[in-house]
């Protein structure tokens, strides 16, 4: 076989044995591994998979991946999210279908402190969805909301997948999460507009009863300013630091951890039980992640040794397609992929193909990441596999509560996505101009 045709037969093979249940790391080494043997030898690929595994994890970027991660967990056993919501509930009270965008908001700050959407899903599934309820919102817009706004979570920095792609595209990461800043806030006010304008065209959608509106006496001035100041302190800690360029990535990862075990310590919501968990937690997401990176690492430069990925770009860039159509069919891939597959799977499979490809068109390497996120988040919304929307119907615990009624109520939301990528895309210096200064 000639080199090309290994490539070729190594992506169809990742694609078999992921389709067949192999974990994708292991896929991505053995498949790996057999397609430089081909085009060299059993002795080269032993070699390489040995710099791979240095070269890819060896590096100082990648201790920010247990500390931004326990700095998440630390902050959802705390009772942060519950101060938030509580905060922005207060401040949007008085708006119609106020809650939904509370819920927006709340979503966006705690996302600013975590980067996991997965834990803003869990969170605000149990403080949200409950109080919306009461108000007389339907369960399914409720949930729906929940879910759609939880996708922040991996857009605002910090954000597990924005550190995968910079590592990938060798990006600095520092400068992905500031591209992430202007599309995260770009969506949180797109998905409070879409809230809007169903509240006031489709009531029937948000409402079971009439919206109520509490008015009793509330929280008082001090107790806002309590809830509030552990959200503030964190995020002028993390984010402070890191764009007012006090911080790197893994210093301001440090600097939040600890910020983060200090709110929780303060509480009395951690005992040596729940952080030893919580450590054990931290290790496994880290390294598997790590995994996941040292293979695709070792895919992306079998294939470059095979020359896929440059013919590729030929082939496609050349044709009549040109380089939006390749956009616009990485876009649809991925969206399509997310159905099936979760995000860093998505990543790690595509990007090793689709980065050569996106230089060689002359896209902005840090918009396309921001691109890729958002379309991959996409797929934590659309069925079959929609795992926020997964992890809500686990943490609302409720036999009523039925999977398709929260695909019904997050529909709304994808299709808000949907239109973003496009504003994205007509403007991309909503995503560059923060990266660049």
């Amino acid at each position: 076989m000639t080199p090309m045709e290994v490539g070729i037969a190594g992506v169809l093979g990742l694609i078999v044995l992921i389709w067949i249940g192999l974990p994708i790391g292991l896929s991505m080494l053995a498949v790996s591994f057999l397609g430089v043997a081909s085009i060299r030898n059993d002795a080269v690929a032993t070699r390489m998979l040995g710099a791979v595994a240095n070269d890819s994890l060896r590096e100082y970027l990648f201790a920010v991946v247990p500390l931004f991660v326990l700095m998440g967990l630390l902050v959802t056993v705390s009772g942060v999210g519950k101060d938030t919501f509580d905060v922005f509930e207060r401040a949007l009270k008085r708006l119609r279908a106020g809650l939904g965008v509370a819920t927006v908001f709340s979503n966006a700050v705690f996302a600013s402190i975590t980067g996991i959407s997965i834990a803003s899903a869990s969170v605000f599934s149990r403080v949200a969805v409950p109080e919306m309820t009461r108000h007389g919102y339907s369960r399914r817009f409720s949930t729906g909301v929940v879910a759609g706004s939880s996708v922040l979570g991996m857009l605002i920095p910090p954000s597990l997948l924005m550190i995968v792609y910079a590592v990938l595209a060798e990006q600095s990461v520092g400068r992905m999460f500031l591209a992430g800043v202007g599309p995260g806030l770009l969506l949180a006010v797109m998905f409070s507009v879409a809230i809007w304008m169903l509240a006031r065209f489709n009531p029937a959608f948000v409402f079971d009863a009439e919206e109520t509106h509490d008015d009793g006496p509330g929280l008082a001035l001090g107790q806002l300013a309590a809830k509030a100041l552990p959200i503030l302190s964190l995020m002028l800690l993390v984010l402070g630091g890191l764009y007012g360029g006090f911080l790197n990535p893994t210093e301001a990862g440090a600097v939040g951890a600890f910020g983060a075990l200090v709110v929780a310590i303060l509480r009395r919501t951690l005992d040596r039980a729940t952080f030893w968990r919580l450590l054990v937690e931290t290790g496994q997401i880290t390294v598997s992640v790590l995994f996941l990176i040292m293979a695709a690492t070792f895919f992306s430069r079998m294939l470059a040794l095979s020359g896929l990925p440059g013919a590729l770009a030929d082939a496609l860039l050349s044709g009549p397609i040109g380089p939006w159509g390749f956009l616009l069919l990485y876009l649809v891939l991925v969206i399509v992929l997310g159905c099936l597959i979760d995000s860093i799977s998505i990543m790690l499979i595509l990007l090793p193909i689709a980065l050569p490809v996106a230089s060689a068109a002359g896209f902005d390497m840090i918009w396309f990441g921001v691109m890729t996120v958002i379309a991959v988040e996409i797929g934590l919304l659309t069925p079959p596999f929609g795992l926020s929307v997964y992890t809500i119907r686990s943490a609302m615990d409720d036999p009523d509560l039925k999977l398709a009624e929260i695909f019904r109520g997050a529909a709304p939301f994808v299709l808000t996505m949907i239109a973003s990528l496009g504003i994205l895309m007509v403007f991309p210096q909503i995503a560059t101009w923060l990266a660049r200064l």
